[in-house]
């Protein structure tokens, strides 16, 4: 996903980090993580929101990033997702610049590959890694690597 509101992709801008545990049956997870990301991806574009959601087999964490209200508007829909349980914000605050500029999704593998962008297949119902465009930044991997941390989960 593209960064399609006004402003720079380099103004100060809001990031949340959450994590949550999965209530999503395992034979249920590629058709509804496949709705999650088509319905993501058009809702986040219109809302400038941009961020990198990382699941496991048992966990999401995400960090979102945009507008203040806007971005914590949408931590409360996802608290209120049945979705997920035990929803835990790890933490919050206004940074120098978007991270995620370019992509709203990644996978977390469990044995210690890089992160890929995720991109849902259309009619097919499934999702399948995208052709990665660009090596992930210094602060990508920061991020990434602290969002791997809080659930325990493998470190670049």
């Amino acid at each position: 996903m593209t960064y399609a509101a006004t402003g720079g992709l380099s103004d100060p801008v809001f990031r949340l980090v959450y994590r949550s545990h999965s209530r999503i049956p395992g034979e249920d997870r590629p058709v509804t993580l496949a709705e999650i990301l088509r319905g993501a991806r058009s809702a986040n574009a219109r809302a400038g929101i941009t961020g990198a959601l990382l699941i496991t087999d048992n966990w999401f964490v995400q960090a979102l990033e945009g507008d203040e209200s806007t971005v914590r508007a949408l931590y409360e829909r996802i608290r209120q997702d049945a979705r997920h349980e035990n929803v835990t914000l790890i933490e919050s605050g206004s940074q120098d610049a978007r991270v995620f500029s370019q992509w709203a999704m990644a996978q977390v593998s469990a044995s210690g590959q890089a992160d890929i962008p995720l991109e849902a297949t259309e009619g097919e119902g499934v999702i399948r890694p995208a052709a990665a465009t660009e090596p992930l930044t210094r602060e990508q991997t920061a991020v990434l690597r602290a969002m791997r941390n809080c659930i325990g989960a493998d470190v670049l």
